[in-house]
């Protein structure tokens, strides 16, 4: 049994299919196959049913590849800890970040540190909160930043900082409104982001709310604050945006912008990853990074954290 084997039959695991496998490990198919049937031989067992389409794995299958994780893993410690003693932070690093945080965080970091770091290849995905926690635990992400606590028992998460809600309500909804409380919010008002953003279940969350009044006329989600805020603009309702996201707003629309009175509902937002993570010292640079350039950006003290999980 060998390493080599044991990443074959984790790539067609993941894969399903034995010439992707083979692509993505950078060998033949007939190689990544004949390499697999000898570890099945030496075991006496099938890790693949080959019979059906596309292939799956057999059952004492299943619990090998959690096993072949694992060592695998460990194996690849061995190269970071010799990394880390011979001071080289770099390589590959993948990492994931929720839609409602990249466009506001990633230009705030990503000059700083790839200047600080060049030896290490950043390469960053958008994903969806589920998405995240589906990739960090098969391996298909180093590390995330996303809204936290997510209470899952195999992730670590290392808060790098908190950020309050704030209304957007153009003056013919501001009925005399200096500042927010929970209970100036009506759910049925709110322009949400679609459904399986965790951004929307905070807003829910905050409203004491799970789901719209079917019976209103019209029920209107989107993809993004921008578009929030342009039918903000026309008058169709109000929305709630993280206060990053208010810093790059024009003078115009930050006259619609009203705070919530203390104590502030607010996100936080973490650096995740697993347990286990091998490039520890790479998470240390990004936690390093973010905290220094975030610091300055937000400066608010009296908080209330808001679940980024829907409160049913």
């Amino acid at each position: 049994m060998t390493i080599t084997q044991l990443n074959y039959v984790l790539a067609v695991a993941e894969h399903l299919n034995f010439t992707i496998a083979a692509e993505k490990c950078f060998v033949t198919q007939p190689t990544l196959s004949m390499q697999i049937q000898k570890l099945e031989e030496e075991l006496e067992i099938r890790i693949f049913d080959r019979n059906k389409k596309p292939i799956q794995l057999t059952e004492v299958g299943k619990k090998i590849v959690e096993q072949a994780k694992s060592i695998v893993n460990e194996a690849d410690r061995i190269k970071d800890i010799v990394e880390q003693q011979k001071g080289f932070i770099g390589g590959d690093f993948k990492i994931g970040i929720i839609p409602t945080i990249m466009p506001t965080l990633l230009p705030m970091f990503l000059k700083n540190f790839i200047r600080k770091y060049p030896k290490i290849n950043l390469i960053v995905e958008e994903h969806t909160t589920d998405e995240i926690i589906n990739r960090l635990q098969k391996g298909q992400l180093d590390a995330a930043i996303a809204a936290t606590p997510l209470n899952e028992s195999d992730l670590k998460e290392i808060v790098l900082y908190y950020e309050p809600f704030v209304g957007y309500f153009p003056a013919e909804f501001r009925n005399g409104l200096t500042e927010l409380s929970p209970n100036d919010l009506n759910v049925n008002d709110i322009l949400l982001l679609q459904d399986g953003h965790c951004f929307t279940n905070g807003i829910l969350n905050i409203c004491k709310a799970s789901k719209l009044d079917q019976s209103q006329n019209f029920e209107l989600t989107s993809g993004s604050f921008e578009t929030l805020i342009g039918l903000a603009n026309e008058g169709l309702g109000v929305t709630l945006l993280p206060y990053l996201h208010t810093l790059n707003l024009s003078e115009n629309d930050k006259k619609n912008i009203i705070e919530f009175a203390d104590p502030k509902p607010s996100r936080e937002v973490s650096l995740i990853f697993p347990k286990n993570e091998l490039k520890i010292h790479i998470v240390d640079a990004l936690r390093q990074t973010i905290s220094g350039v975030v610091k300055g950006a937000i400066a608010f003290q009296d908080i209330a954290i808001i679940s980024p999980k829907l409160n049913r």
